[in-house]
């Protein structure tokens, strides 16, 4: 746990300069699903997450199914919710990791399919192994997940 807690956002300063990124933004208080629909809002547009390559700790779920969620989690569901569409099925539990308020999480990138490859490789090199294309940007409004 501490190895990824004191990893650091450094891509952040490399990935900002690569000319098929279009924004980028760390995961802190509003959670993945909150700070993907800040995106999604500035920029008129739908982020679609396919949930099932989205990055977890190992074990995130199995603590949260036990309770280990925390309050913030539920109180941005609450003020965003009615602007993200989960497919049918889709666990409480789940639903509790994409609105979790990270204080120091990951970074969204949004970035042309074609320089994918490079932010991958960027972030790969620089330590941050489980980076990932976890979904796509389309014509819409709000947040997805599939």
């Amino acid at each position: 746990m501490i190895a990824l807690t004191t990893q650091l956002n450094k891509p952040g300063i490399a990935l900002a300069q690569l000319e098929g990124v279009h924004a980028l933004t760390d995961i802190t208080g509003f959670g993945l699903a909150g700070h993907a629909l800040e995106l999604a809002r500035g920029a008129g547009v739908q982020v679609r997450f396919d949930w099932s390559r989205t990055p977890l700790i190992a074990g995130v779920r199995d603590l949260a199914a036990q309770g280990c969620i925390t309050g913030a989690s539920g109180r941005n569901w609450a003020s965003y919710g009615d602007e993200i569409i989960l497919p049918a099925g889709f666990s409480e539990v789940d639903r509790a990791l994409f609105c979790d308020p990270q204080t120091s999480g990951g970074l969204l990138v949004s970035c042309s399919a074609d320089s994918a490859a490079e932010v991958l490789a960027l972030f790969h090199a620089q330590g941050f192994a489980d980076a990932a294309v976890i979904g796509e940007v389309t014509a819409g409004h709000g947040v997805s997940v599939y």
